[in-house]
């Protein structure tokens, strides 16, 4: 077989980032080493903060919303401990730490004019793409540290280290590093149509592509044939991996794949789905399911299919 061209069987705009990923802040990983971070974070006027309380953080809401950075000077700044702060790195060239407020003391007040503690999700279509990949980060860890408060081994209280992004237990020794939940996403197609799935708490008609965790012991491509076969009672037989999005509700991340099954094969639907099917591409291009928010790499998947239907086909049937 010949080379496959753009178009007919890759994805020509594949090494985009989704939305939440991209080289959107320079970590400097280094940086976290040096023990008066804090100290100097603090001295230096130009330094942002990120002020998230709980699983929300500050930001200028309304239609084209923002972060709602401030600096040194604002209250919750400066009545926070260095256990508090966490460095993020430097976005858009300005040393970025992120102030994990404690939620039971921040009454729900105006903090910043226009500014109030929201949940990233129901903004993320809105944000900027810079801001939101920022903020998914910020979540996550925020959520990460909330959730590793003692040791799993002693339970014992655990100190943060390395400018927050270890979790140190001074009683037994073992340090807590941040984790992510491998979920697999997939389009699955016979050639001439893709199958989607919905589940019931969806909005009315909203379909979208198969997804599931990966368990341990399993490869991304035995997890993909197995959540497929276990949600639809399809079976998969080429799978093509394509992009992945940090999807950081509360700490997952998103691995996309285009895979193909045989033609005409039946759909069962059991377990996590109301419902399954195969739609045509007529039917996705104009109704009648109602596709995944677009910043969702669901969606990616589906409209580069439409665009390049060989997607997922093995290479000898492109």
């Amino acid at each position: 077989m010949g080379e496959v061209q753009p178009g007919v069987g890759m994805d020509p705009d594949r090494h985009r980032p989704n939305f939440f990923a991209g080289p959107y802040v320079d970590r400097r990983a280094e940086q976290r080493d040096a023990e008066d971070w804090a100290r100097a974070a603090r001295a230096d006027p130009s330094t942002l903060y990120i002020l998230n309380r709980g699983t929300t953080q500050l930001v200028f809401d309304g239609p084209e919303p923002r972060i709602a950075f401030v600096t040194h000077e604002h209250t919750l700044v400066r009545e926070a401990s260095d256990r508090q702060l966490v460095l993020l790195g430097w976005f858009r060239g300005w040393r970025t730490v992120l102030v994990d407020v404690d939620p039971d003391r921040v009454p729900d007040i105006e903090w910043l004019p226009g500014a109030r503690f929201s949940e990233l999700r129901p903004l993320s279509n809105a944000l900027p793409q810079e801001e939101g990949g920022l903020l998914a980060y910020a979540r996550a860890l925020a959520v990460w540290r909330a959730r590793h408060r003692y040791c799993g081994v002693c339970g014992s209280p655990l100190v943060p280290q390395r400018a927050g992004h270890v979790m140190h237990c001074p009683q037994c020794g073992n340090d807590f590093f941040p984790r992510i939940d491998p979920a697999i996403i997939v389009l699955v197609t016979d050639g001439e149509r893709a199958l989607l799935g919905r589940q019931a708490e969806w909005p009315p008609g909203r379909y979208s592509t198969i997804a599931g965790f990966v368990e341990p012991g399993e490869s991304l491509e035995d997890a993909v044939a197995r959540e497929v076969l276990e949600e639809t009672g399809v079976s998969v037989r080429h799978v093509c991996y394509h992009s992945s999005q940090p999807w950081p509700f509360p700490s997952s991340l998103m691995v996309g794949f285009h895979a193909s099954a045989e033609p005409n094969a039946p759909v069962r639907v059991t377990g996590e789905l109301e419902d399954a099917r195969w739609f045509s591409r007529e039917e996705l291009l104009q109704g009648p399911p109602v596709l995944p928010p677009s910043k969702s790499i669901s969606y990616r998947l589906i409209t580069t299919w439409l665009a390049n239907p060989a997607l997922g086909l093995p290479p000898d049937e492109r």
